[in-house]
């Protein structure tokens, strides 16, 4: 069996379930369904077909820096510093700081893309 037949059988709900993902995001942005419908739609197609547990995967098959990414990725601490985030950015909005609160998102995703890049950096050299 070759290697791209037996990838497909492996992932063929996660293949699926992103082929459904796009589908609903484009049809939905088409007929102009409200943002939060899709994206829960998306969410929940996403979990079903474990969609973004194979995201991991496929990343990690990127030679030499995949299997670092995946790591960095599954980190608790990021996923602890994102909730966080937006736990102070709901606050923050209800309070009126919207403004500031987009400020504060861009600051949090650069300092997860430096973490990132600074693991993998730490990693290979």
């Amino acid at each position: 069996m070759g290697r791209l037949k037996a990838f497909y059988i492996k992932y063929k709900y996660a293949l699926i379930a992103w082929f459904i993902m796009v589908i609903l995001g484009v049809v939905g942005y088409y007929f102009g369904i409200d943002k939060h419908v899709i994206g829960g739609a998306v969410i929940l197609v996403g979990l079903i077909g474990q969609a973004f547990a194979a995201l991991i995967v496929w990343i990690s098959f990127t030679p030499i820096v995949g299997p670092i990414i995946a790591k960095v990725l599954s980190l608790p601490f990021i996923w602890l510093i994102n909730g966080i985030g937006y736990l102070a950015s709901i606050i923050a909005i209800k309070r009126g700081y919207s403004k500031d609160v987009l400020n504060y998102r861009v600051i949090t995703v650069a300092l997860l893309i430096g973490i990132t890049i600074g693991y993998i950096l730490g990693k290979l050299i």
